[in-house]
């Protein structure tokens, strides 16, 4: 799977910017809500850790010249990333999946939270409904109690009625208040991974 600067080439048809202008956000795929609310709210940035639950986000957001996205080697590279650009004056987010969130609560609590950094963490949740990895199931159970610990604004996302407002309430919050935010989008919303039987 290619996820360099280019987006790989599938038998997808891209979706439009045209025909998305005439659907309401839950005739939308998920996808395109969030990269369509990071748009609205000028998050240009969004290095990211590959992850196969966020193929579509990532390949609509390299073939959105709105955006400068690049992956990462790791989630705390991407945490670092995203708390420069926001000194540097450039509103960012980040996506990961659940098992990569286990390797950034110091990133969170020592750089991100004290520096009162508006880090926008996206997490693709896995570890539930039907997971096989111990090490996701693991770091699934633990993360929004650290989360919690941390005193970091936390939303796990369900439902696709409420995906725009959350998001877009919640980046406006972050920036207003200058706290990390991070979004738990639930296999109910994005379909999850799909398992082998």
């Amino acid at each position: 799977m290619n996820f360099g600067n280019n987006p790989p080439a599938r038998n997808v048809r891209p979706f439009s910017e045209d025909a998305a202008s005439s659907m309401t956000d839950t005739e939308k795929p998920w996808h395109q809500v969030v990269l369509e609310t990071l748009k609205k709210n000028d998050v240009r940035l969004v290095p990211y850790v590959p992850d196969r639950v966020f193929t579509p986000l990532i390949q609509a957001l390299h073939a959105d010249t709105f955006f400068t996205t690049f992956p990462c080697t790791r989630e705390e590279e991407a945490i670092g990333i995203v708390t420069g650009a926001h000194m540097g004056g450039m509103r960012a987010a980040v996506l990961m999946q659940t098992s990569g969130f286990g390797t950034i609560p110091n990133a969170i609590a020592s750089l991100v939270c004290p520096s009162q950094i508006p880090a926008l963490i996206f997490v693709s949740e896995r570890g539930t409904l039907g997971e096989f990895n111990l090490g996701q199931a693991m770091v699934c159970r633990t993360m929004r109690p650290v989360l919690d610990a941390l005193g970091s604004e936390t939303h796990a996302i369900t439902r696709h009625d409420e995906l725009a407002f959350i998001v877009d309430r919640s980046i406006k919050q972050a920036i207003a208040t200058q706290a990390p935010v991070t979004f738990i989008l639930s296999p109910l919303l994005t379909g999850g991974k799909v398992f082998a039987a």
